[in-house]
């Protein structure tokens, strides 16, 4: 990888993964995820990609479904296409016209989202 260039871990359309993913890159999620995703980076849910458990993270953008909790230290983006029932922590929100959120928002400076360690 040449220097500058950002990792990103992705879960491609048609996967289906079951677990708690960890970790400091960026993760784009085009499949379908249950468990905790808890990162330091940005993750990136497409219009396919369905999440079912907490995420905490630097930032998200948000186009596909999420059930459950979210907690960004930055900045979060729910796109018109995103479907989202859960509670909100973060310092930004910018909510597009005919996004779904349901749920309670909470938003003021948070701390960084901290990977697990195993």
């Amino acid at each position: 990888m040449a220097k500058g260039e950002q990792e990103i871990t992705q879960i491609g359309n048609g996967v289906n993964f079951k677990g708690d993913i960890s970790g400091k890159s960026d993760v784009r999620v085009a499949g379908n995820v249950v468990g905790s995703v808890v990162i330091e980076g940005e993750i990136i849910i497409e219009r396919q990609g369905y999440v079912e458990g907490e995420i905490k993270s630097n930032s998200a953008v948000i186009a596909g479904s999420i059930k459950g909790n979210i907690e960004c230290s930055e900045k979060l983006i729910l796109e018109s296409s995103s479907k989202f029932v859960g509670n909100i922590k973060t310092k930004q929100l910018i909510i597009q016209e005919g996004a779904l959120f349901q749920g309670n928002c909470q938003m003021g400076a948070i701390s960084q989202a901290q990977p697990k360690d195993k």
